[in-house]
């Protein structure tokens, strides 16, 4: 054997490897910089949020190319808004995991699904849920009557904030005679008187202890049936308008078992049951899952500001019609999102607001009518209505979306609608969040926890082995030099971060490589007590012993591999910190143990009992008569 090529083969490893540590694309900065791999938020303080897909037909996980593609959109979305080093990652077949290091966010917003809609306002109620009391009040009926003949006898719209609107680019010709003004001219919202109830009449809570919802909506729907009870149902599928329950009290104890009801169950009620029972609440419509007002070709009702209930046409203008979007101040320095249409969406925006300014087929009836007789287009994003503008004009042109807008909420947005929404829409399960001052805590115990670990194997082998601890010893040390190089480099090519688990991950290593030396070692002592001297013992005890190690360290890296990919979270990264240092150990061991070896049995310090380690198996190899001595066959 010549154990000079294994140990040059080493030295050309250690001398790519930190040659890309240093020197690869990434490595910038003073050499300090350089040498310090990419550390996880649990070490370094930070932001994790996991987001769990859902489905609110079938409750079946999405498929990959959906789950991919979503976590690319929420990458580019935590990217634009300003944050560096940002890690989203899949995990399992439901969940993308967000994580920030560095600095506490809240990243709950970025998992919005962003599906943004145009739609008409058909009609509009007072969505805060409260039974009025039954005794006289000048207050007038938050919404219309319960008989069939809904025009003409119509309520007032509930009060809106007056402070969303949109503005277009000038129309090439107005409708009615009524055009926008020459340039961004706002489009003024409704000012309509209120129609809300007393507020001595709060609305019942919902349940907080629903059912496990069924796999399909319509057992969802039976469910939500019994729960109500037979009656309620029945009061509620009869009515062709919102309820009026000043002209029928007994009707309104009738319906209240609908205000117990959760967001998930209001979402599986009939698009018309949500908006004519008034104990359906804003407060209710806004907890529904994620994607419930999704399907562009259904009516639906949503929200606006938690007090006014619509009813909402089928979207005419999809947020895949928004070829771009800008948070930008407009001519108030208020802040806005700048809407740019393509080319088809431009032509469907102009034909919306045509439909909504001449009222077309008056499918917009009294209750959806802004202060000038028109209709009103609302922006729903998600389930939530954004604003609820009056159209006075034909708009040709890009718009803009304003409202309660700061520079943080109109960036968000904008960054939602660029690059376009969810294909899979996801609830927020947990966000954590680890100071600074903790995570250097975590770094400094994992460390102190793995120098000792290390120091413990050092001692414990030069006591029992002498100078073959040596051996033991400057294998740990060239372990650890290709793992820490390996942690820099993969950390710029593949992100990979050390967190507090691939550190307990590397000390358990630590025992599989020392179960190594202890095979070989104690193999070499059996070679001897047959009666070979410690030079030939030396090669045939690594042939004997070259199995049991590869077998061992195989079995641990199918462990860590199995580990890695069945496993979630932090217990990944100690699989993969495992596997990595066990398949490192195994480098150094054909390349630096045995060739180390192999030049110590040269030595004469090798062949005297008190500094080989080797001491009592030598003295008794010389004492004893060869055919006295029971060659033990053993395979560690």
């Amino acid at each position: 054997m010549r154990p000079g090529r294994q140990l040059a083969v080493l030295g050309l490893i250690f001398a790519v490897l930190y040659l890309l540590v240093f020197f690869a694309a990434g490595a910038s900065g003073s050499w300090k910089d350089r040498l310090e791999p990419k550390l996880g938020l649990d070490l370094i303080g930070g932001t994790r949020l996991t987001l769990e897909a859902t489905n609110t037909v079938d409750g079946r996980p999405p498929t990959a190319e959906n789950l991919e593609q979503a976590r690319q959109i929420i990458e580019n979305r935590v990217n634009a808004s300003g944050v560096a080093e940002a890690e989203v990652v899949t995990e399992g077949n439901r969940n993308i995991v967000i994580s920030l290091p560095g600095e506490n966010r809240d990243l709950t917003e970025v998992g919005s699904a962003a599906e943004l809609r145009f739609r008409k306002v058909l009609k509009a109620a007072d969505g805060s849920g409260a039974i009025p009391a039954p005794a006289p009040s000048a207050t007038p009926a938050p919404s219309g009557s319960a008989t069939p003949a809904p025009s003409g006898s119509a309520s007032p719209a509930p009060t809106r904030t007056p402070e969303a609107k949109v503005s277009a680019s000038p129309s090439a010709g107005g409708q009615g005679g009524m055009a926008p003004a020459p340039s961004k001219a706002p489009i003024a919202p409704a000012q309509t008187p209120s129609a809300a109830p007393t507020a001595s009449a709060a609305a019942p809570s919902p349940s907080t202890s629903a059912e496990p919802a069924p796999q399909s909506v319509e057992e969802q729907r039976k469910a939500v049936q019994a729960k109500v009870g037979a009656a309620a149902w029945a009061a509620a599928s009869g009515l062709q308008a919102p309820a009026d329950f000043s002209q029928n009290p007994a009707l309104a104890g009738t319906l209240k078992p609908f205000g117990t009801l959760t967001g998930r169950e209001v979402a599986v009620l009939p698009v018309e049951m949500q908006f004519n029972v008034p104990t359906v609440s804003c407060k209710q419509l806004d907890e529904r899952p994620p994607a419930s007002v999704a399907d562009p070709k259904q009516k639906v009702v949503a929200c606006e500001d938690g007090v006014s209930k619509y009813l909402l046409d089928v979207a005419k203008v999809e947020g895949t019609d928004v070829s771009d979007a800008d948070a930008v101040l407009d001519q108030t320095s208020q802040w806005v999102v700048s809407l740019d249409f393509s080319s088809d969406g431009q032509t469907k925006w102009t034909n919306l607001t045509r439909e909504a300014f001449n009222n077309e087929g008056q499918a917009c009836d009294q209750t959806a009518l802004g202060q000038d007789g028109k209709c009103r287009v609302a922006v729903v994003l998600d389930n939530k209505v954004i604003s609820s503008p009056e159209i006075q004009g034909v708009l040709t042109g890009d718009s803009q979306i304003s409202g309660s807008f700061n520079n943080k909420t109109a960036s968000e947005l904008a960054s939602n609608l660029r690059y376009g929404a969810l294909p899979v829409t996801f609830e927020p399960q947990q966000q954590e969040n680890v100071s600074a001052t903790l995570g250097s805590s975590h770094l400094k115990a994992g460390l102190l926890a793995a120098g000792i670990g290390m120091l413990l194997v050092a001692v414990y082998s030069f006591f029992y082995y002498r100078l073959l601890g040596t051996v033991i010893f400057l294998s740990l040390i060239l372990s650890a030099l290709l793992v820490f190089g390996a942690l820099v480099v993969l950390g710029r090519g593949i992100g990979f971060t050390l967190t507090l688990a691939g550190i307990a991950g590397f000390i358990v290593s630590l025992g599989v490589a020392a179960d190594s030396f202890v095979i070989y070692f104690e193999r070499l002592k059996d070679e001897i007590r047959e009666g070979r001297s410690p030079r030939s013992a030396v090669p045939r005890a690594w042939v004997r012993a070259r199995r049991t190690i590869i077998s061992a360290n195989a079995i641990s890296i199918l462990a860590a591999v199995v580990l890695y990919i069945v496993s979630v979270g932090t217990v990944k990264g100690f699989a993969f910190a495992l596997g990595l240092a066990t398949v490192l150990d195994l480098v150094v061991v054909f390349l630096f143990r045995h060739p180390i070896m192999t030049m110590f049995a040269n030595t004469k310090a090798f062949l005297s009992p008190r500094v080989s380690g080797l001491g009592r198996v030598l003295q008794s190899a010389e004492t004893e008569p060869a055919t006295t001595r029971n060659p033990r066959v053993k395979e560690a």
